[in-house]
């Protein structure tokens, strides 16, 4: 039976959409609630995206009856998945959907013996070569001169985002959570509010603490956000920026540097890789990111790649190039 026919026959008789469940009730909202700001919206896509799927496009993740779910349901959904994504993202999404199934059972809508029959499915093997890319130096350098070149506080300000998020490998979330309280100029001492409420420490050096220090001359010692927002005339307003204007600012130094595109995720690729090639301790580069599990700090090695590449130069290929005039 393929994934498609599996899920015909479980969804047609059973998921029938439910509306008007109240908040406190609903296994999906009380799953997302759970989760830190920025999970929920990713995994909200997951839910919806599972939903449609079963229901034939009727239900999404508010209007599946999560409860009604069993083994039938969850096992044509994952081999549906490992058929129409990468593994990377076909496990997040069963992730989402263990944990919606957990609040279901939480919320007395599943019975343990069903419950834990739907949640036992193996993850989705495989590999993928990692999306993204490292910075060179260079490049790292012409974005922090195209900063220079502006005097105005934007310029500062940017220059600081770029510098932190390279140095203490933030993601866009946490910079726009860090607080001026966070930051101790003394010792470097930088507080990260990470994913799942999580915090960890980084230690702003060199460069990164002069850029900084620069930015606070400017941005004054008012309580609030690290970073703010600077408006018309180098107005610096305290208040909370969003996760959009950091990969907007990246986008524009980027763009006065000529730096091809980059994502704000690929500062922190190339934190990890930059200190992994620097010969630290992986498992002191997993804490320093915030990683929970030493792997995903692997995944960022490029050293194996460096060795493939170098193995490569090894073989001989006799091409006699094509004499081709111009």
């Amino acid at each position: 039976m393929t994934p498609e026919s599996a899920l015909t026959a479980t969804s047609e008789t059973s998921l029938v959409p439910v509306a008007g469940t109240p908040a406190d009730k609903n296994p999906a909202l009380v799953y997302l609630a759970g989760l830190a700001p920025g999970s929920r919206r990713t995994m909200r896509q997951a839910l919806d995206a599972i939903a449609r799927t079963l229901s034939g496009g009727i239900c999404d993740a508010e209007t599946l009856p999560w409860g009604a779910l069993r083994f039938q349901h969850t096992a044509a959904i994952r081999a549906k998945l490992a058929e129409d994504h990468e593994p990377a993202t076909a496990n997040k999404m069963l992730a989402a959907l263990r944990g919606v199934l957990r609040s279901a059972w939480q919320l007395g809508q599943l019975t343990a013996e069903d419950y834990h029959r739907a949640i036992d499915l193996k993850g989705v093997k495989g590999s993928a070569v990692a999306a993204g890319r490292e910075l060179q130096a260079g490049e790292l350098s012409a974005l922090l001169s195209a900063c220079g070149d502006d005097a105005s506080p934007s310029g500062a300000r940017d220059g600081a985002v770029i510098a932190v998020m390279y140095a203490a490998g933030l993601r866009r979330a946490e910079v726009v959570a860090t607080d001026l309280a966070d930051y101790d100029a003394a010792t470097g001492r930088l507080v990260v509010h990470g994913k799942g409420h999580k915090e960890r420490t980084a230690y702003l050096i060199n460069g990164a603490a002069a850029a900084l220090a620069d930015w606070l001359t400017l941005r004054g010692d008012a309580p609030g956000p690290l970073f703010v927002p600077v408006g018309k005339g180098g107005r610096v307003d305290v208040r909370r920026m969003t996760a959009q204007a950091v990969w907007n600012l990246l986008e524009k130094r980027a763009g006065e540097a000529g730096v091809r595109e980059f994502s704000p995720h690929d500062l922190r690729r190339t934190f990890v890789s930059d200190l992994l090639d620097a010969g630290a301790d992986i498992a002191t580069v997993a804490k320093m990111a915030g990683h929970a599990n030493v792997q995903t700090t692997a995944r960022y090695d490029r050293r194996p790649e460096d060795a493939k590449r170098k193995a490569a130069g090894l073989l001989h290929v006799p091409y006699p190039r094509r004499g081709l005039g111009v």
